[in-house]
């Protein structure tokens, strides 16, 4: 498969394509890094185009669209916060390894200068040739959150939304932060919001002891996304309906989902998908440098973490700590625990975060003239190779 990854032109054949409303049997051909062509069985290229395309053979897996993953702090012992390139292509390159072929670096609630550090850093990588998964940009997760919902953030840099700072970060780094996360409830929020919005970036609600009243407010001046819907937020009561009630009843507003088994149940899933569709979840996977490494002691935003059995917990106080989850990881646990199709779950692992970014016209799905964001799977879903705009990033060991 590997010639893929220096040729102008090439297919892939004998493979199940799964499109945004179905899956087509056949092939796609891949010219200069875009798709050129969705062929069904029984449509072939012509002769003259097949004698320069290099075939790859699919062997009856599944072609899916990149997994975008817009909540992602690391992997393989690495931290976005490093603000370091060197951590920046083993998160990335890790990443592409399970199916993600973009991503935002995502901060943690840490002071201003370390903010700088990695804005700085995230605008030198993506400068540079990005040799694994695309960098879109950044989410800031905090420093505008609540005190009482902080869970692995770090309490002493929880501050009100600065305003200042965010228009001293996006003169100096444009287009760089892609999403914000924010207590909505904070003095100074709803001015945020709007002048995020204003920008094109996303505004989300997280960590957050809103109440239903004041989500609704938030959604009125351009909030949009709420962060790993159900953990650290306000939860739901039948008088006063919270964060999450408002999250669940708002159709202006997208909800992360962690599908892991251990931050979200899958009956709570099943609650999120029937209130919101598979139209308005992202999944993500919050994955913080202990995803792909054993267990043992980690930090995460200067916080001494402990991963057992895979589930990252803060040593002081227990909270869970991010994830050690897979985007690919996360396909295979909503297959197994929602009865959704393939179909809905990459909808929900790619096009809604393409859409969230405004480049669902370049990526996020299958068709003639996006991106080349592919990941081929077998039968059972487990990564066989992982394209970037038609650039091979990750080939698994065939033994």
């Amino acid at each position: 498969m590997t010639e893929s990854s220096s040729s102008a032109s090439w297919l892939i054949h004998h493979v199940n394509i799964v499109l945004e409303d179905q899956i087509v049997s056949g092939s796609v051909h891949v010219e200069r890094g875009r798709i050129s062509r969705v062929l069904s069985d029984g449509c072939e290229l012509d002769a003259e185009a097949m004698a320069s395309v290099v075939s790859v053979d699919g062997l009856g897996g599944y072609l899916l669209p990149g997994f975008i993953d817009m909540h992602v702090h690391g992997g393989s012992g690495a931290d976005f916060m490093d603000a370091e390139r060197k951590s920046f292509d083993k998160i990335t390159r890790f990443h592409a390894s399970h199916g993600t072929t973009g991503m935002l670096a995502t901060t943690m609630t840490a002071s201003k200068e370390a903010i700088d550090a990695v804005l700085q850093a995230a605008e030198d990588y993506r400068a540079a040739e990005m040799p694994y998964a695309s960098l879109y940009g950044v989410h800031l997760e905090g420093p505008f959150i609540s005190e009482k919902w902080p869970g692995a953030q770090n309490p002493a840099f929880i501050v009100d939304p600065q305003l200042e700072w965010l228009k001293q970060w996006t003169a100096k780094w444009p287009g760089l932060i892609r999403q914000l996360t924010l207590a909505p409830e904070r003095k100074g929020s709803l001015d945020a919001i709007a002048w995020l919005a204003g920008q094109g970036i996303v505004a989300a609600c997280g960590h957050t002891d809103a109440v239903y009243e004041e989500i609704i407010a938030a959604a009125d001046d351009g909030l949009s996304q709420a962060v790993h819907t159900y953990n650290a937020m306000r939860g739901l009561h039948h008088r006063e309906p919270g964060t999450l009630g408002a999250v669940l009843i708002e159709d202006r507003i997208y909800g992360e989902l962690i599908a892991d088994g251990k931050h979200v149940h899958p009956a709570a899933i099943r609650l999120l998908l029937a209130a919101k569709s598979t139209d308005k979840v992202i999944l993500i996977t919050d994955a913080m440098a202990a995803a792909g490494m054993p267990d043992g002691d980690y930090a995460l935003g200067g916080l001494a973490v402990v991963v057992k059995d895979g589930e990252a917990r803060l040593r002081e106080g227990n909270a869970l700590a991010g994830s050690c989850l897979t985007m690919i990881g996360a396909v295979r646990f909503m297959l197994e625990h929602t009865g959704l199709s393939i179909v809905d779950i990459s909808r929900m692992a790619s096009g809604n975060a393409a859409k969230q970014l405004g480049i669902s016209s370049l990526t996020g799905s299958i068709g003639a003239g996006k991106q080349a964001d592919l990941v081929l799977t077998d039968a059972q879903f487990n990564v066989k190779q992982t394209w970037v705009q038609g650039r091979s990033v990750y080939e698994a060991v065939v033994v």
